[in-house]
C-alpha cells in the first residue's frame, strides 16, 4: 500500500495548517530522542506526535514499530481513530481492557505498524508474547502522569524494560507539575511547554443552592439554555442519583463513569459528540483524555477533592481561544475548597423550560470492514433517504457498525426508506440507538 505524505494526510483530515504547538512538536520529535510535550487538553497533541511518527516509519518492516500507551480506554480509542483517519497506509490497532481478547488476537496476528493500548492490556500481551518487541523503536506515553495517577506505574515499568531497542521516547501531559519517573530512562529531555501560553477565557461562577441541590441543578440547566456541557460528580453513586432526577425532570443526558460497560461508555461519548445528548453526567474520568467537542460550560455538581482535578475539569471548556463557563454548585452549608478562587457569585432564573436536542443517533450494521466510507453513507442518506444537508449530522464509522446523527423528526422516514437496503453489497439494518 502506498504511504501518504503529510500534505495528503492534512488534506484528508480537512486541516489547512498546523498550530504553533504542532509545528514545534513535530520539529522536536524529528530531531530529538527524548521529548516532553506539555500542552492543554484540546490543542491537538495526538496529531502533533502522530505526524512525525508516521513520517519515520519503515514501510518495509512488517512488525510493530511504535507503541503508544494511554491511561484510559477512551484515549486509546481516540488515538486509534485519529491515526486511522490520517489514512497513512500503515496498519494501526488499539488494545485495551473491556475489549474481547479474541479481537486483540485477530488484530495482532498481522502486526500493526503502530500499536496503541492501555498499560494493563499491553503488559498482559507482553507476558503472553503476543507480539514481537524487537522492532519497536518509538515509545509514546500519552498523558503519562494520568497513567501514573490511576495506578499503572508497575505495568509501565514492565513495558519500558521489555523494549530493549528503543530509540525515541515521547511523553505528553496537560499538567504543569510533571516529574518524569526514573524508570522511563530519559536523561536529555527536549521539553516543550505550551501550558503557559494558554489564554483562557474561562468564566468562573458560583451558584448557591438554598434548598435541594438537584432542584437547583435543573434550574441552572434551564438558565444556561441550549449549550453543550459536562456535569461533574465525584462518585458513580452520585451520578445515579442525579441521573434519576434529570430523567424525572425530562432532561436528556448521557452518563460516563468507570463502572459502565465499555460499549456504554463509548456510546455515551458518541451521542455527546454528535449532539443527541447536550449534557454528559460524568466523574473525573471525563476530565482528561476523551474525545469530546468544544463545550459551552461545565458544572461542578460536587466539588473536586484536588486542585488538579478542578483545573482539568475546567479545561473541558474555554479550550484554545474559545470562551466557556464553569459553574460551581454550592449547597448552603457546603465549604468551597481553598484552591477554588475568583468565582463570581451569581443568581439564576428559575423555572425556565429545558428543550431537548433535535438530533438522534441511528445505528447501522455495516462499517469499515465492509469497505463502507462516510461518503457512501452520506450519499445513501441524501439520495435514497431523502434528507437535506442540514438534516444529516455527524457520521462515525467503526469497524463493524456506523453511527449517524439525523434530525429526530426525520428518523422514522430514514429507517422506513433505508432499512434492509444495500450498500457495498452489505444489507443494512438501521435502528435508533437506545
Amino acid at each position: 500500500m502506498s504511504k501518504k505524505d503529510q500534505q495528503s494526510i492534512l488534506k484528508k483530515l480537512g486541516i489547512d495548517k498546523l498550530n504553533e504547538m504542532q509545528i514545534k512538536a513535530q520539529e522536536a520529535i524529528l530531531s530529538s530522542k527524548e521529548v516532553l510535550l506539555l500542552s492543554p487538553t484540546g490543542t491537538g497533541k495526538t496529531l502533533a506526535f502522530l505526524l512525525p511518527i508516521v513520517a519515520e516509519l519503515n514501510p518495509d518492516y512488517d512488525q510493530i514499530q511504535v507503541l503508544i500507551l494511554a491511561p484510559s480506554r477512551e484515549l486509546a480509542i481516540q488515538i486509534e481513530q485519529v491515526a486511522r483517519e490520517m489514512g497513512s497506509g500503515y496498519k494501526v490497532n488499539a488494545v485495551y481492557g473491556g475489549r474481547a481478547g479474541a479481537k486483540d488476537k485477530i488484530d495482532l496476528k498481522h502486526a500493526p505498524a503502530i500499536l496503541i493500548g492501555t498499560p494493563g492490556r499491553v503488559a498482559d500481551h507482553l507476558r503472553k508474547f503476543s507480539f514481537i518487541t524487537g522492532g519497536i523503536k518509538t515509545l509514546v506515553l500519552d498523558e503519562f502522569d494520568k497513567s501514573l495517577e490511576v495506578g499503572f506505574e508497575k505495568e509501565m515499568k514492565e513495558i519500558v524494560e521489555a523494549l530493549p531497542h528503543l530509540e525515541k521516547k515521547i511523553l505528553t501531559s496537560a499538567t504543569q507539575k510533571t516529574n518524569v519517573p526514573s524508570f522511563i530512562g530519559m536523561h536529555n529531555i527536549n521539553k516543550l511547554n505550551f501550558l503557559t501560553n494558554k489564554k483562557s477565557q474561562l468564566s468562573l461562577k458560583t451558584v448557591v443552592s438554598e434548598g435541594n441541590k438537584l432542584t437547583t441543578l435543573v434550574d441552572l440547566i434551564g438558565h444556561i439554555g441550549n449549550g453543550c456541557g459536562i456535569i461533574f460528580c465525584n462518585l458513580k453513586d452520585s451520578i445515579q442519583t442525579v441521573s434519576d432526577h434529570l430523567f424525572d425532570e425530562g432532561v436528556d443526558h448521557g452518563t460516563f463513569y468507570g463502572g459502565l460497560e465499555q460499549i456504554d461508555r463509548e456510546r455515551a461519548l458518541l451521542k455527546f459528540r454528535n449532539g443527541t445528548h447536550r449534557i454528559l453526567l460524568a466523574t473525573d474520568l471525563a476530565a482528561r483524555g476523551i474525545d469530546v467537542p468544544e463545550m459551552d460550560f461545565i458544572i461542578h455538581y460536587e466539588m473536586p477533592y484536588k486542585a488538579d482535578e478542578f483545573t482539568h475539569r475546567n479545561g473541558r471548556t474555554a479550550r484554545m481561544n474559545s470562551a466557556g463557563t464553569a459553574f460551581i454548585l454550592k449547597g448552603s452549608q457546603e465549604r468551597v475548597p481553598e484552591f477554588i478562587k475568583g468565582a463570581e457569585l451569581v443568581k439564576i432564573q428559575t423555572g425556565k423550560s429545558i428543550t431537548s436536542s433535535e438530533w438522534t443517533t441511528l445505528h447501522i450494521t455495516g462499517g469499515r470492514k465492509d469497505k463502507i466510507s462516510k461518503g457512501d453513507v452520506a450519499g445513501l442518506f441524501f439520495k435514497q433517504g431523502g434528507l437535506k444537508k442540514d438534516e444529516l449530522g455527524i457520521i462515525e464509522l467503526k469497524l463493524e457498525a456506523t453511527f449517524v446523527a439525523v434530525k429526530k423528526a426525520k428518523a422514522n422516514q430514514v429507517i422506513s426508506l433505508l432499512n434492509n437496503s444495500r450498500l457495498k453489497k452489505r444489507k443494512l439494518r438501521i435502528t435508533v440507538l437506545s
